[in-house]
């Protein structure tokens, strides 16, 4: 199995599967606030939002790891802390800024921001927790990656120069605290079943987020059945992708994995202007040239870090 995922055809496959969840998320996320009826600026309601969606994500991971494992999941007592961190980080911290901040701004300029952090996960890894070497390839694959996400967005003229703290600015350190999530997977799965912490991780997350949204007086406003499917669609999204990605993580460099999050943004302004009207130019010029940057990006990285 150990061989099998660090095989580049087996990587980019199920790399990409996640992207496409990831990217759809966009989108959906804000169409499950309209089906919800949950006004942009009611903090609360999202986060309740949000919680619910990791919750039941949690206990659909669980379910999907048992099932494989013919055996419950269980965590091992030292695990118990590795899961509350990793919970603070990729669930709670994260989606809490972006689920503010993607209701305080539009879904290509959050997916372009959190674009961004390739850069910053390769950092993480290669700089401070000394988990791989940061080389001029990695820089050059990340430079061309960026430059076609960029691309991509200037399209339809989707980005402009308005920035706000609770909007750009949360998206910002949603960004931070995947980074660091992805940097935690990779160390701690290396004693511990990786979808057994992400079920675990996600459910606690998700219970404390739920907590914290009724405290603060969330609701939801308007329950249609559209609505409970577009939940549990996210919760699918979170299960699904976050596992794979993080067996992914397991065996291979955090570099190898993380650049093909350049492919969420990407994803996440074609499913945005499809489902949103975000943007009229989705498949132009510009998408073909972004996507032809992004995949070289993505070459580059993975030989080289393939061959550490």
């Amino acid at each position: 199995m150990e061989h099998k995922l660090r095989k580049t055809s087996i990587v980019c496959i199920l790399a990409m599967v996640c992207c496409i969840l990831w990217g759809s998320a966009f989108p959906c996320i804000k169409i499950g606030y309209s089906l919800f009826e949950i006004p942009a600026g009611d903090t609360a309601s999202q986060i309740l939002f949000a919680g619910l969606r990791f919750t039941l994500a949690g206990i659909l991971a669980w379910i999907f790891g048992s099932l494989i494992a013919k055996k419950p999941m269980l965590p091992e007592k030292e695990a118990y802390g590795k899961i509350a961190l990793l919970s603070l980080f990729q669930t709670v911290l994260q989606y809490l800024f972006f689920y503010v901040g993607l209701a305080h701004t539009t879904g290509v300029k959050s997916s372009v921001i959190k674009g961004a952090d390739v850069f910053i996960c390769i950092l993480f890894s290669a700089l401070i927790f000394k988990l791989e070497k940061l080389t001029p390839k990695k820089i050059i694959g990340c430079v061309i990656g960026m430059a076609g996400v960029i691309i991509i967005n200037l399209a339809g003229g989707s980005i402009d120069m308005n920035i706000t703290f609770l909007g750009e600015g949360f998206i910002v350190l949603s960004m931070f605290a995947h980074t660091m999530s992805s940097v935690l997977i990779k160390i701690f799965s290396k004693n511990h079943n990786p979808v057994m912490l992400s079920s675990f991780q996600f459910t606690l997350g998700g219970i404390v987020m739920t907590l914290c949204g009724l405290i603060f007086g969330g609701t939801l406003p308007q329950v249609t059945a559209k609505g409970v499917m577009m939940l549990i669609y996210l919760a699918l999204v979170s299960s699904v992708a976050y596992s794979l990605w993080s067996v992914l993580l397991k065996y291979n460099p955090v570099s190898r994995i993380s650049v093909f999050g350049f492919m969420n943004p990407v994803f996440g302004v074609i499913l945005s202007a499809i489902l949103l009207g975000e943007m009229e130019q989705a498949f132009s010029l510009n998408a073909v040239i972004a996507l032809a940057l992004i995949c070289t990006g993505i070459i580059i990285v993975n030989k080289t870090a393939k061959t550490e």
